[in-house]
């Protein structure tokens, strides 16, 4: 069960090389020059990974409220200090 294939396999084989791997809910790693450089995942998959980053996201602004790390400013207030900074 090999879930590497090098950029000149995906080059050759096309998108046949990554369907096996797909077709399992299993990422791909394509490697450059011996390096791993990209992953291709099945489409479910990334968008559970999104909705996990998400659900981070909201816990950590959650937390931030709750411990008073936040600033109550107009828009303009808060484009030049992130601007400025």
């Amino acid at each position: 069960m090999n879930n590497t294939l090098t950029a000149n396999e995906l080059k050759m084989k096309g998108i046949s090389a990554v369907t096996p791997n797909a077709k399992k809910g299993m990422e791909t790693i394509i490697t450059v020059r011996g390096n791993p450089e990209f992953v291709i995942l099945p489409v479910r998959e990334y968008n559970r990974l999104k909705d996990c980053e998400l659900e981070s996201a909201i816990m950590e602004s959650e937390e931030d409220i709750k411990a008073g790390r936040y600033k109550k400013d107009s828009i303009e207030k808060h484009l030049k200090r992130i601007c400025n900074d």
